[in-house]
């Protein structure tokens, strides 16, 4: 895979300014974390060599310091608030942040549940945390947020949320995604410790958009197709522009908030130490770009998958048509059209060839492989059989797995298990070659291709079930699909 981020270098100039920020305040920052801070793939994928855990690897460096605190809002626990990338809802995310930092060393101080305004699911998560033996912080509603700077920033208001106790120099609040209230956790806490004379400062790592790329990058551009439904759009930032005549790109959201933000602080502090929304960012992730034309690059083919994504969300009715507007505006901003991403074509012309749903990788040398639908196999099964096949130098004549193998499988999911679809799907293919790879030297070197699959392009012509997308998610592929269904009926099963 050609690189165009050195993730060594921004682990050390990442913790470096952190660390400095840290020194500017004296006593305790309060960094609020935007976006993902590990299984940042999105970053992966538009900064070719950026790690998805980059960030919890920073901070690595900085463990002695850190004290972890996790953030979910009220209403996301009531309505059961999905991470759509994951599959699971924000308060199930909630643990799993809980179990992946602990695992890795890091101390988590508390779990914060905003904007409380008495909801009965967030009472009970907050027993079944405390049950757990997680300490447990409520942070309330506040009538006239965040207009009415005097009553926010009194005993009235911030006053009135829990005192997150906390005891290293360095606080991450962090949470499962987006409107979680992470800002006004770390305002509510500068405004107590303000009131125990403890000097505390507040910044904001956000690793998109970045700030000093130009406005029209296609990291940046990508960035907006990241956010679309949240309306998410990238600005020059015009209090930066003013303090220093020097432009910075940030996003309309930290740019209207800013005069609130200011006040506040200002109200807290005495004065606000920054100049901008853009100052109270501590992103690095711009200067650790070593080729520019592979990250455009990179972004582009995003900004497409985007778009797909977009169109699958409507064909099953959970998307936006405002949201794919704002897609193609956007595809037309970065100049790129569907024919740029080169694995679309080969699978639709196998479908064509085939009558059956078809399936296409790209891989990392620009090879491309196909899968069709067969008696034995679903074309999402084919077509990573190929793949592991070209990328081990196998001949395709070659069975992999025999179809006397298959066949039992296929009379277990059917005669047993009650599936209609006798067709094996990726996970159950796989599973079949790794049994062969016991006795069998090509099944054994098939199956070690397949960490090479990582961060190749994969194609579908219909809409891939459940157990394929996770399985392609699980090996890196980055996938799109045509907004159709295999079967012309009113039910699909995902």
């Amino acid at each position: 895979m050609r690189i165009g981020f050195d993730n060594d270098k921004y682990l050390k100039m990442q913790s470096d300014h952190i660390r400095k920020r840290i020194a500017d305040f004296g006593d305790k920052l309060y960094l609020e974390f935007g976006g993902k801070l590990f299984d940042d793939y999105h970053a992966s994928r538009v900064l070719p060599g950026f790690v998805p855990d980059s960030k919890l690897q920073m901070l690595q460096q900085l463990k002695e310091q850190v004290e972890i605190v996790v953030v979910i809002s009220a209403d996301a626990i009531e309505t059961g608030k999905m991470r759509g990338d994951l599959g699971i809802t924000y308060d199930e995310d909630v643990l799993r942040l809980i179990d992946a930092f602990q695992g890795e060393g890091f101390h988590v101080g508390s779990v914060v549940i905003t904007q409380y305004n008495g909801e009965s699911q967030a009472d009970q998560f907050r027993k079944r945390l405390q049950q757990l033996d997680i300490r447990t912080c409520i942070h309330h509603n506040i009538e006239g947020y965040p207009g009415n700077i005097e009553h926010i920033v009194s005993e009235d208001g911030y006053g009135k949320n829990d005192y997150i106790e906390t005891s290293r120099p360095l606080v991450v609040v962090t949470a499962p995604g987006p409107g979680s209230g992470k800002m006004a956790t770390c305002l509510s806490q500068l405004y107590h410790e303000h009131k125990r004379g403890v000097k505390a400062g507040y910044a904001k790592f956000e690793t998109f958009p970045i700030w000093n790329l130009p406005l029209r990058h296609p990291v940046n551009i990508a960035y907006e197709a990241a956010t679309a439904n949240l309306n998410d759009v990238n600005m020059i930032d015009p209090f930066h522009l003013e303090a220093y005549g020097v432009p910075a790109v940030n996003y309309n959201r930290d740019i209207e908030v800013y005069p609130v933000l200011n006040a506040m602080l200002e109200h807290i502090l005495g004065e606000n130490p920054y100049n901008s929304p853009t100052d109270m960012g501590v992103n690095m992730a711009g200067n650790c770009i070593i080729d520019d034309d592979v990250c455009r690059e990179a972004a582009k083919q995003e900004i497409v998958r985007r778009y797909y994504s977009c169109l699958a969300d409507l064909k099953q009715g959970i998307g936006s048509k405002e949201v794919l507007y704002k897609l193609e505006l956007l595809m037309k901003q970065a100049g790129i059209r569907t024919g740029d991403r080169k694995v679309i074509r080969p699978a639709l012309e196998r479908e064509e060839s085939t009558g059956h749903p078809a399936v296409a990788i790209e891989l990392q040398d620009g090879r491309i492989v196909t899968g069709k639908t067969s008696d034995l196999l679903g074309a999402s099964a084919a077509a990573v059989l190929n793949a592991v096949k070209e990328l081990a130098g196998i001949d395709h004549g070659l069975h992999l797995v025999s179809p006397q193998a298959l066949e039992p499988i296929q009379t277990l999911k059917t005669s047993y298990l009650g599936s209609r679809n006798p067709r094996l799907h990726s996970d159950e293919i796989l599973i079949a070659l790794s049994v062969s790879a016991a006795h069998s030297e090509p099944a054994q070197r098939a199956l070690e291709a397949l960490s090479q699959l990582k961060g190749c392009e994969l194609h579908s012509t219909v809409l891939l079930p459940a157990v394929d997308e996770n399985v392609f998610r699980k090996l890196g592929l980055n996938v799109t699909a045509e907004p159709k269904h295999q079967y012309n009926r009113y039910y699909h099963k995902k």
